[in-house]
């Protein structure tokens, strides 16, 4: 069993037992469940960086990363340095994340919020809109193609973005269909955690130009995303790198001046 299986395992048994104890109904009672959301694919295509950053506390291929950022201090930090949007880990086991994060974030800045989660169920969806995300990422390597339908469509009903990732070829063609927003190409193979950007790039031309293309994983620095915009990359998913320092925001802005 990969990374990859042994986390969707936990991720069913998890999402049965939230399903036992929160009724759908409860969260669409939610406060945030009415409120208009924020296109993370609109912000994107007007953006000159196409940062997308995120707040990650540990992860199964670096351990630790960074445990002491409270996720408010991130969430404003990001929001004054211009990022386009924000990634939210809410996987408790592998990540250290949590829904509640999502919900501190949200309180905390105007930023389009994507839920960063192993979407496997409708449920999730529902709480991602309850808990204030504004994007839902799918990801192709643990999904069918009648499963990313039925969960994308779902979504748009919501209102939400949606952001499918793939790893490659294979994954790619299973995926392209009309309720994506944005195909997120992942530089790290799942299997042994190696990250190369010719993943990125490899598959640039394959994916349709009605979708915002973001590359996602290894992008530690301002050469990689200058290498990658001439493919037609508008999204940078940035993970680890602000992460690892001791203010995720100030770090943002640095980089972000730097792309300027």
């Amino acid at each position: 069993m990969n990374i990859l299986d042994k986390i969707v395992a936990d991720k069913r048994i998890e999402v049965d037992l939230r399903k036992s104890l929160i009724p759908v109904k409860q969260l669409e009672q939610s406060v945030l469940f009415e409120r208009n959301t924020i296109s993370l694919a609109d912000k994107l295509k007007n953006s000159q960086t196409g940062i997308i950053a995120e707040h990650k506390r540990r992860s199964p291929s670096k351990s630790v990363i960074n445990q002491n950022l409270n996720v408010f201090d991130v969430a404003k930090g990001y929001e004054d340095a211009g990022v386009c949007g924000m990634s939210i880990l809410t996987d408790g086991k592998y990540f250290g994340g949590s829904l509640d994060d999502l919900l501190t974030a949200r309180a905390s800045c105007n930023l389009p919020l994507l839920r960063k989660e192993f979407i496997i169920d409708e449920y999730q969806l529902l709480e991602a809109k309850a808990y204030g995300a504004d994007v839902i990422l799918l990801i192709a390597a643990i999904l069918t193609r009648e499963e990313i339908k039925q969960f994308s469509e779902f979504a748009k009903s919501l209102n939400l973005d949606v952001l499918l990732e793939v790893h490659n070829e294979e994954e790619l063609h299973k995926s392209i269909m009309p309720s994506l927003d944005m195909l997120g190409v992942n530089n790290r193979n799942l299997k042994t955690f190696d990250v190369s950007l010719d993943t990125s790039k490899g598959l640039s031309e394959l994916i349709p130009n009605d979708f915002v293309k973001v590359s996602e994983s290894g992008i530690s620095n301002m050469e990689a995303i200058k290498e990658l915009q001439p493919y037609g990359y508008k999204g940078f998913l940035i993970g680890e790198n602000f992460m690892k320092t001791d203010n995720a925001g100030e770090s943002a802005k640095q980089f972000i001046k730097g792309l300027l």
